[in-house]
């Protein structure tokens, strides 16, 4: 599923127009991105659970040559699935 299948199956099942679906759908997802930037957590009960995680600088390898280079740290996303969202899928 894609998010041009998502909406159209937001649309579908709530009874709203596409575009109101595309509206709502781009608003949840702005305000997920908004809430992980500024370092917080967003939990959804059931649903599941995003938040922000520091990965340290390292090491690595090229792979091509075997040279040896410098891997940046970064803030990473995780996403952890609740109970009820975990139980649908097994």
């Amino acid at each position: 599923m894609n998010k041009t299948d998502l909406i159209e199956g937001m649309a579908e099942n709530a009874g709203i127009s596409k575009a109101a679906a595309k509206k709502a759908l781009d608003s949840l997802l702005g305000n997920i991105e908004g809430t992980l930037k500024q370092g917080n957590r967003v939990s959804l009960v059931g649903f599941g659970s995003w938040s922000v995680s520091q990965r340290a600088a390292r090491d690595g390898r090229n792979p091509q040559t075997g040279e040896t280079i410098k891997i940046q740290a970064k803030n990473v996303v995780k996403f952890k699935a609740g109970s009820e969202l975990s139980s649908s899928v097994n």
